[in-house]
């Protein structure tokens, strides 16, 4: 597994969990994978959304495509998404801004 990739699952995990994951990943890398399966697509488009709309990620590349899956003794056909977000020119400066925002809050408190 890549350092890059992350895997979006449909569980209980808050869709936040997935868009600060994904931020702490570009921290590190100036390209991102995002990917899901079935039912989790719709979510990681909406994560893949919330970090072009906030400024923080570039669209690159989208593919779609089918797998399959071993299902009660045979195999089924799932849909998978992969999104390739690369990190936007202001990411730095809009970082470290959400970060101080974080901290001033907590001295606040």
């Amino acid at each position: 597994v890549l350092d890059n990739k992350i895997q979006v699952s449909n569980t209980k995990k808050p869709l936040f969990f997935y868009v600060n994951l994904a931020k702490r990943f570009l921290s590190q890398n100036d390209t991102i994978e995002l990917s899901a399966l079935g039912m989790a697509i719709a979510t990681v488009v909406t994560v893949a959304e919330i970090l072009k709309n906030n400024g923080f990620a570039e669209q690159t590349k989208i593919r779609t495509y089918t797998v399959e899956m071993p299902d009660e003794g045979g195999f089924v056909q799932k849909a998978k998404m992969e999104i390739v977000l690369t990190k936007s020119a202001q990411f730095d400066e809009l970082n470290a801004a959400l970060q101080d925002s974080l901290t001033d809050n907590l001295d606040d408190l």
